[in-house]
């Protein structure tokens, strides 16, 4: 048997993949969400829990189409880029068409951005991080040709449905969130493309002498990654009401950290969908609680970035 094939076949059990790493990256979790709610009154109030779980939601589908390419071996830099535009589209376009096809040309836009990242790394062999930082750039200009002033959505049921609509006391944003994770498991670990993806992410020359298909899987999961990443800005918009060609920057960085932080190995062949899930509770949970005692942003961003580091260095065995 090759290496390959076991990496589609003989992946170790569920509950063996967390390692201590992750453990204590969970009770690090809940210790700080217990210390939150005994210093602070307003944690564990209905409006902070609502803005939480609602402000989660563009990172959290960013993250999970960036664990997608992660997975591979790869990285997207472009899904900031592809988040502003999607919500640029699903805005702007609202005044000729209906908003369900404003939608659904944004989620098209999003997939071809995957589609050409994944060709011209599979095709050419070239490096992700150049080829998507390439593309990230050339977006953000065809954007700003496209509208260099911010969008409002025409139709108002538009955000009253994604943006402020609840079931129950749940956003419901944030259940389509909570759907998506359970699919992209799925994907990933019950179906043959996203296990070729775990494959990939080992050893891709092994996988090519197996006979599989490199260049199909790998640019599956770049349109995978392209079409969450436009969900994402059309979630932002309908919540926020506007849509503007300068959103997104940065945005990339804060899905690889969720990844990092929930167990992804940037070098490829790790990372599941509970673990950024994780890494997303785990960010929003810090910047909720770092906001809640005034911390200042430039703070904020070096927390982050030291629990960033202290991931990485966590599973530098593991790499």
């Amino acid at each position: 048997m090759t290496l390959a094939t076991q990496s589609l076949s003989d992946k170790p059990a569920f509950w063996q993949r967390f390692s201590r790493a992750d453990l204590i990256f969970a009770a690090a979790i809940i210790a700080l969400i217990v210390f939150a709610s005994i210093a602070s009154d307003a944690f564990l109030t209905q409006r902070n829990i609502v803005n939480v779980s609602r402000q989660i939601v563009t990172n959290g589908f960013l993250s999970l189409g960036m664990l997608m390419v992660i997975r591979t071996g790869g990285i997207d830099l472009s899904v900031g880029s592809v988040l502003a535009f999607a919500g640029l589209l699903a805005t702007g376009l609202q005044a000729d068409m209906h908003f369900s096809l404003a939608i659904l040309i944004a989620l098209v836009m999003g997939g071809a951005v995957g589609w050409v990242n994944g060709t011209l790394i599979s095709r050419f062999n070239l490096q992700p991080f150049i080829v998507t930082l390439a593309t990230m750039g050339s977006l953000r200009g065809l954007l700003y040709v496209y509208a260099d002033t911010p969008r409002y959505p025409a139709d108002e049921m538009f955000r009253a449905l994604f943006g402020g609509a609840f079931i129950g006391p749940v956003p419901v944003n944030f259940i389509l969130f909570a759907l998506a994770v359970p699919l992209v498991w799925f994907y990933l670990e019950r179906t043959v493309s996203g296990r070729a993806a775990y494959a990939l992410g080992v050893n891709k020359e092994a996988v090519r002498l197996a006979g599989i298909n490199v260049g199909k899987h790998l640019t599956l999961a770049y349109v995978f990654c392209g079409v969450f990443a436009a969900v994402a800005g059309v979630l932002l918009s309908s919540r926020l009401g506007i849509a503007q060609p300068s959103v997104g920057v940065g945005y990339e960085l804060d899905a690889i950290a969720a990844v990092v932080i929930g167990g992804g190995l940037l070098g490829g062949g790790g990372g599941t969908a509970l673990g950024v899930l994780g890494g997303v509770l785990a960010l929003a949970v810090v910047d909720n609680v770092l906001n809640l005692f005034n911390v200042d942003s430039y703070y904020q961003q070096l927390v982050k970035g030291m629990i960033i580091l202290v991931a990485v260095l966590a599973r530098r065995k593991k790499a």
